[in-house]
């Protein structure tokens, strides 16, 4: 049963950590959509998600001109950033719905570009707290991988209460 947890982040460390636990709960074709405002540390979450690929952190830069990163993991990994498209028409013309059906993982940033049309298998949504921490809210992984990303990291996943 899919299930949705709320994280708290102190840091851009502990936000790198959560993505790079949660690649370990990816399988090639998921698909990972990311929600939050400007600075809320999307990116920073890739950058993790692409470590727990083998990536490290340098590897990944926000597409936000060029749309759609591929970097070579262990698995694939399609990063979009829609950041810059507000109509469908600009979304379509990127081929990013062709990603949608690839063997690795999509990972998008400013999902909420896409109207709702479309749905990640995984969702993100990342909201600043106090004192610049971060509230991340997975939806979508079942109890089973969350048993098993609090092993992974006993500190960072701790959840809001």
């Amino acid at each position: 049963m899919r299930k949705s947890f709320t994280l708290h982040s102190d840091s851009r460390e502990d936000t790198m950590a959560i993505g790079e636990g949660l690649a370990k709960a990816l399988q090639r074709g998921r698909s990972v959509f990311l929600f939050g405002e400007l600075g809320a540390g999307k990116t920073t979450f890739v950058k993790g998600l692409a470590m727990g690929f083998g990536l490290t952190e340098r590897n990944v830069t926000s597409p936000s001109f060029t749309i759609i990163a591929e970097y070579e993991g262990s698995i694939p990994i399609y990063h979009a950033d829609l950041y810059r498209l507000e109509k469908e028409e600009e979304i379509e013309g990127t081929g990013f719905y062709d990603y949608l059906d690839s063997d690795g993982i999509t990972v998008v940033e400013w999902a909420e570009r896409l109207g709702g049309t479309v749905r990640g298998d995984v969702n993100v949504r990342i909201a600043f707290g106090d004192n610049d921490t971060r509230i991340l809210t997975i939806e979508g992984i079942d109890e089973e991988d969350w048993n098993n990303l609090q092993k992974w990291h006993p500190r960072t996943y701790k959840p809001v209460t």
